[in-house]
C-alpha cells in the first residue's frame, strides 16, 4: 500500500475541538515501508513534521500551519505475545483507538487499563501525553515502544528508558513517530473488567462533558492543587468567549460551542490565566498541546 498524502488537511476535521486551519499536507503512514518514503518527503520538504494522533488533546489556531502532519495509519489490532514473569504482553500499534484497545482487553479478561475508561484518542497519543485517570498512567503499563525518526529508522526502546510524567513523555531520542507499543497486563475475568469500566466511566459522566467537543482538561494541575477546582473558584465555570467557553460540568475543560475558533479559546484561557494568577498566586500551565 503507497503512502497516501492529503494536501491542504484541515485541522478543524481532525481535531476532537473541531476547529482549527489547514497545514500544508499529510502523510498517513499504514505499513513499515511507506516509512522510508516519509524519510524521503523529509528530507526534500522543509517543513517542519508534527505528529498527530486523534486529535483530542490538540488546540489549533484557525491561521494556515506550515507543517506536515504525520500519521500512523496501521490498521494493527492488540494480539497477545506471550506471558512474561505473570503478566500478559500485549501488543498494539500507534494509529489503533485507545477505546478499541480497552474494548478488546475486556473481552480477552485483560485487567490494567480499566481507569482509561472513557478517554478517547490513539494507542500513540496515550503514550505521548501519558494518558492518565484514576490513579492509572499508561506509562504504568508499557513495557516497550517501538519509535521511527528519518535517522534511525524502525527501533523499539525500553520503557524503562525512557522518561514518564504527568502527561508527559521523552524517549531521549528527540522528536518520533510511535509504531507501536508492548503493554504487561493480569489476568482477570471479563466481567470484572467490564465492571471496572463502568464504573469509572459512569464517574466521569457525573463530572466531565465526556459528549462535548472538547480537548480534556486544557490546564496542567498544579501541584497539590486543582486546576479546575481554581478556574472554578475565579467564576470561569460556563464562562464563554464567541463560539468558545469552559464547561459547566468541569471549569477546566473547554468546549466548542459552535463555530468557536482557536484564536477565541486562547484569549479564554488568556483571561482564565490572569485571573488566578491574580486571585491565588498560580501560574496556571497548559495540558493541552498549541498549535
Amino acid at each position: 500500500m503507497a503512502l497516501e498524502r492529503i494536501d491542504n488537511p484541515a485541522l478543524s476535521e481532525r481535531t476532537s475541538l473541531g476547529f482549527g486551519g489547514c497545514a500544508a499536507v499529510e502523510l498517513i503512514v499504514r505499513e513499515e515501508n511507506d516509512l522510508d518514503a516519509v524519510a524521503d518527503f523529509l528530507g526534500r520538504n522543509a517543513l517542519p513534521p508534527f505528529v498527530l494522533g486523534r486529535g483530542t488533546n490538540l488546540l489549533a489556531r484557525n491561521a494556515r500551519h506550515e507543517l506536515v502532519l504525520l500519521r500512523a495509519g496501521l490498521p494493527s489490532y492488540p494480539d497477545r505475545i506471550e506471558e512474561q514473569n505473570g503478566k500478559i504482553i500485549v501488543r498494539a500499534g500507534a494509529g489503533l483507538r485507545l477505546p478499541g484497545l480497552l474494548g478488546w482487553a475486556q473481552k480477552a479478561g485483560f485487567s490494567g487499563l480499566e481507569g482509561l475508561t472513557g478517554i478517547p484518542g490513539s494507542v500513540g497519543g496515550a503514550v505521548a501525553m501519558n494518558a492518565g485517570s484514576y490513579g492509572v498512567e499508561f506509562g504504568d503499563v508499557l513495557t516497550r515502544i517501538r519509535l521511527w525518526t528519518p535517522a534511525q529508522g524502525l527501533f523499539w526502546m525500553h520503557a524503562a528508558d525512557c522518561e514518564f510524567g504527568y502527561r508527559h513523555f521523552d524517549p531521549g531520542c528527540g522528536k518520533a513517530l510511535i509504531w507501536e507499543v508492548e503493554l504487561a497486563l493480569d489476568e482477570a475475568s471479563s466481567r470484572s473488567v467490564h465492571k471496572a469500566m463502568k464504573q469509572a466511566y459512569a464517574q466521569k459522566r457525573k463530572t466531565q462533558p465526556v459528549t462535548a467537543k472538547s480537548a480534556g482538561c486544557v490546564f496542567r494541575n498544579p501541584e497539590g492543587d486543582s486546576a479546575g477546582r481554581l478556574l472554578d473558584k475565579a467564576g470561569f465555570r460556563g464562562a464563554r468567549l464567541g463560539g468558545v467557553g469552559f464547561s459547566e460540568m468541569h471549569a477546566n475543560f473547554l468546549v466548542n460551542m459552535g463555530n468557536g475558533t482557536g484564536e477565541e479559546a486562547l484569549e479564554l484561557m488568556d483571561q482564565a490565566r490572569m485571573r488566578v494568577r491574580e486571585l491565588f498566586g498560580v501560574n496556571l500551565e497548559t495540558e493541552v498541546i498549541i498549535l
